[in-house]
């Protein structure tokens, strides 16, 4: 439970951050800002959490309620810098281009650069792993605790190459160069594509953030596979996703074959959750045939469901970042809840004895990882069918995106 509230509680800070960021970003623009601050942010509370409780250490008090206070408040400020970093970096792509296609390939190639930085850490982790040996507590948490440090450098890195290697897109031939005409809120509230669009990302997020999060307990705890499978069951979802996302960069893109792809990912992810569910531990070794399948339909709602805002926000740029914001907003206090309403209910279910090899045991971990994305599937399917996604900017890029 005192993870749940833990968890519950960042994913609030951040639903609230993306609307009050991104109304900041509309009204005085400056991306990089934002995401280097944001970073910054992330950065120092990442590292807080690795290096311990220290209101615990200041108190000289480790009870329940201080650590989780303690470990709620690092949360919070991890997921405020998160989600100036998230919007921020969002709203550049609208920003870049008015042509459609390259917003949905820009589109792809965040999401497989992000699986790209997900398969980095198994790699640091690895290496960590390699180097040092973990007979007691104390040696596992520094062993946790270098590669949260690792991560955090490298990642340090790579932000500094982004904004010193990148130019503001308002510096381009005078896009979003009126940052003073920002759009009112009802200009978007009275769009019924804003809630079909918001209904649609919101339901994606819920298929990628549930189903990471029980993936690792499932195969354990359920199907009785080895330790490894918990690493190389997301490893091989990761580059799945990967290969997926930049094979979508080469896909002439419109409003029909948006919705056409992100409604292929959702039934695939329908017959995925199916499998998951009726999946028994003698057939553990089909996981692996899931999970590929997985990565695919990941990166097909994923990419898709994050280009049907840009066609929401067309050429209306002064109004792009409450749009992100509103509809991660959305999608942090969503998947707060679900996280918290499916982790409360798994402290009181523990399995009772059984054959991993003959039982199907529907543990919360079983419907978490297979019925609630398939059925947040089935039903963003339905929303899909319903929307008229028209893409009437097709101009040419400003200046070439790759050089």
């Amino acid at each position: 439970m005192d993870a749940a509230t833990v968890m519950l509680s960042g994913q609030i800070a951040d639903g609230l951050a993306t609307i009050f960021v991104g109304e900041l970003i509309d009204r005085f623009g400056h991306f990089k800002i934002w995401h280097g601050a944001g970073s910054l942010l992330v950065a120092f509370s990442f590292s807080s959490v690795f290096g311990g409780c220290i209101p615990c250490k200041t108190l000289a008090s480790f009870s329940s309620m201080v650590e989780t206070v303690s470990y709620s408040t690092f949360a919070a400020i991890f997921n405020v810098g998160w989600a100036a970093t998230q919007v921020s970096h969002m709203s550049m792509v609208n920003c870049i281009t008015f042509n459609s296609t390259s917003r949905v390939v820009l589109a792809s190639c965040r999401n497989a650069f992000t699986m790209v930085a997900n398969l980095s850490l198994y790699g640091v982790a690895l290496i960590v792993f390699g180097i040092s040996t973990a007979k007691t507590r104390a040696d596992i948490e520094n062993q946790y605790r270098w590669i949260a440090y690792l991560s955090i450098f490298i990642g340090c890195c790579f932000v500094g190459i982004f904004l010193f290697g990148t130019k503001e897109p308002r510096s381009k031939a005078g896009i979003c160069a009126n940052i003073h005409a920002r759009i009112s809120w009802t200009y978007w509230f009275l769009k019924i594509l804003y809630y079909q669009v918001a209904l649609v990302y919101v339901l994606t997020r819920l298929v990628l953030n549930v189903s990471q999060a029980y993936l690792a307990f499932y195969v354990i705890n359920d199907l009785g596979m080895a330790q490894s499978a918990k690493a190389l069951a997301p490893a091989i979802i990761y580059i799945c996703s990967f290969i997926v996302s930049v094979l979508l960069q080469e896909v002439a893109w419109n409003g029909q074959r948006l919705k056409a792809y992100h409604t292929a990912g959702g039934i695939l992810w329908m017959f995925c959750g199916v499998g998951i569910l009726l999946l028994p531990g003698s057939m553990s070794v089909f996981m692996y045939a899931i999970s590929v399948f997985i990565g695919i339909a990941n990166a097909l709602m994923m990419v898709t469901a994050v280009s049907m805002q840009s066609i929401l926000i067309g050429e209306d740029l002064n109004g792009c970042a409450f749009v992100c914001g509103s509809l991660s907003f959305l999608d942090k206090i969503s998947c707060g809840l679900a996280l918290f309403v499916l982790q409360s209910y798994q402290s009181s279910s523990p399995r009772v004895a059984g054959n991993y090899s003959t039982d199907v045991y529907f543990s919360v971990t079983r419907y978490g990882l297979g019925l609630v994305p398939a059925f947040c599937s089935l039903v963003g399917v339905a929303v899909t069918s319903t929307m008229e996604l028209h893409t009437p900017f097709s101009k040419p890029l400003m200046e070439p995106l790759l050089e």
